[in-house]
């Protein structure tokens, strides 16, 4: 059985090599493009090194890295845009797709007991 969260970071984490190649390429845009890369392809990295934790606690550690790695995501498309390296349309439908990986790993978080808030 595929989990969903482990799914779908790997799908927003090839949505986000597509958008570097394209800062990268179009934009000529290297160094914020590099930051979105490392962050938004670490969550799914993060969410598969959390299944294959072997404690309860390894387990929530990572999930914890990712959503936090979710957090900064959000914060280089937020600039991306900003500074007008993405347009809205594009920024809209990924930011969003972060934004719900970032409210699914707060959920784990919070069903861990990692989080009390």
């Amino acid at each position: 059985m595929e989990n969903p969260i482990k799914s779908k970071s790997y799908a927003f984490a090839l949505e986000i090599v597509n958008l570097y190649k394209r800062l990268t390429s179009e934009h000529r845009e290297f160094v914020l493009s590099k930051q979105l890369l490392r962050s938004g392809t670490s969550i799914g990295a993060n969410v598969a090194e959390a299944i294959g934790g072997i404690t309860k606690a390894d387990f929530s550690a990572k999930i914890s890295i990712a959503y936090k790695e979710a957090l900064e995501t959000e914060y280089w498309l937020s600039l991306l845009k900003d500074a007008e390296y993405i347009e809205e349309a594009t920024f809209s439908k990924i930011h969003a797709k972060c934004v719900d990986l970032s409210k699914i790993l707060f959920s784990i978080l919070k069903t861990t007991g990692r989080i009390d808030r």
